[in-house]
């Protein structure tokens, strides 16, 4: 089974780590379209034909399926859009329909980060007419997330100034939970639970994406799609992963740079 997954960057990585544990015997081809990122400070019309060249490229690997790890890509790449394409292509949308399932019978407000294309999109604003009925639900745009997570700035008090900043008008004290509405934003975890009270819950859409390209692929072997694998994670040269920046395999710096990236999502796991 070959499965291809795509972000604007390495955002998507957190994808990755996930299905790495859901599907230990598949191999994978990471696409981090380097050259472009961020997604969510283009056009709908230029991230349209960014996602046609990596599909096509995809297409050309012989892939089973194709995960777009990204939301803002996801919110332009409509369902009926990818459903022109020869193989199953999953998206990722941000989870508020899990967000208010889960907590929106409690006490407080809903924050859902994302960029400000996926923001500004009718896809997320289709999506709150249908769930969110309370008007619980608040947005913020965080595109410099993106930024420090390409530098691989995940230690610096900069992010916390910035995070300050942008939401220094939120009612902090009110949410109950916390969306991550950008595959970018998983890896700053430890500043969330400094701007966020203790009792706040953080949802993301990695787990409902790999759920549906399980079903997609109609997939009954290996760990069950709500159990993750301990042994099954990318060691930096195993094999399973083929990456590409843009379409251009990727260097040896470029290697230690995701294994980087992949240990810093393990390390999260333990917060």
């Amino acid at each position: 089974m070959r499965v291809g997954i795509f972000d604007s960057g390495i955002g998507g990585l957190s994808v990755l780590h996930q299905a790495l544990r859901r599907i230990p015997e598949a191999e994978f081809i990471y696409y981090a379209d380097e050259e472009h990122v961020p997604y969510g400070e283009k056009t709908e019309k230029q991230i349209k034909g960014y996602i046609n060249e990596i599909i096509k490229f995809m297409l050309k690997k012989q892939v089973d399926a194709i995960v777009i790890a990204c939301n803002t890509a996801t919110s332009v790449a409509t369902k009926e859009y990818r459903s022109k394409f020869p193989v199953p292509i999953i998206g990722m949308e941000p989870a508020v329909k899990q967000a208010v399932e889960l907590y929106g019978h409690l006490p407080g407000r809903i924050l859902v980060a994302a960029t400000p294309v996926t923001i500004a999109g009718d896809k997320l604003h289709h999506l709150l007419e249908k769930v969110d009925r309370e008007d619980k639900v608040d947005l913020a745009a965080l595109p410099g997330l993106v930024r420090f997570a390409e530098k691989g700035d995940f230690d610096t008090e900069e992010i916390m100034k910035y995070l300050t900043k942008e939401l220094k008008h939120y009612p902090l004290h009110k949410y109950k939970a916390f969306v991550l509405g950008c595959t970018h934003f998983n890896y700053f975890m430890a500043y969330y639970k400094r701007i966020f009270s203790e009792n706040v819950k953080f949802i993301d859409g990695n787990a409902g994406t790999i759920r549906q390209l399980l079903r997609k692929l109609e997939y009954t072997g290996g760990e069950s799609c709500n159990t993750l694998a301990d042994t099954a994670s990318y060691n930096g040269d195993d094999g399973k992963v083929t990456f590409y920046f843009s379409g251009k395999p990727v260097t040896a710096g470029d290697r230690k740079r995701i294994k980087a990236y992949m240990e810093q999502l393990d390390r999260l796991d333990s917060i």
